[in-house]
């Protein structure tokens, strides 16, 4: 389930990258090339984090670590095709971009909440866990107020 939420919260990522691109290429007023690539720097970023939280558990259940990091990778390699085929087709995706990115933000916090949450909450460490949790979202909070 985590592994097809990321999936699928990477794409509409990889689509704000092609957008993001397709105005720096326009020569949007609005848009830089440093800004489109800033902003496929911080998506990066984040991606490891994501990668992370797919190979783990799939490493703890039993997987070898390279399959388990296969996995991890396969869930990021759909931003870099859906940034390419945004590219190609901007002018008819960019009206619904703000809707795909709603979806895969819906994607991730129903995850979170009603998945990985519960869940830590009834390991013995869960102070340390909520304590991680608070500070990975205040981190995301400066970056995404930063970039």
């Amino acid at each position: 389930m985590l592994f097809i939420t990321v999936t699928l919260h990477n794409i509409p990522e990889g689509m704000a990258v092609g957008v993001a691109l397709a105005g720096a290429m326009n020569g949007n007023i609005g848009v830089t090339i440093a800004s489109a690539i800033s902003l496929a720097i911080g998506i990066a970023i984040q991606n490891f984090p994501e990668g992370a939280i797919i190979s783990m558990p799939l490493k703890n259940s039993g997987l070898s670590k390279f399959k388990a990091f296969i996995y991890g990778t396969l869930s990021g390699i759909v931003e870099p095709i859906a940034a390419i085929i945004t590219l190609c087709f901007t002018n008819s995706i960019v009206l619904i971009l703000p809707y795909i990115l709603a979806f895969a933000a819906g994607a991730m916090v129903y995850v979170v909440i009603n998945e990985l949450l519960p869940s830590s909450r009834e390991e013995i460490k869960s102070k340390i866990i909520t304590i991680g949790f608070t500070i990975g979202f205040l981190i995301m909070m400066i970056l995404d107020v930063s970039l």
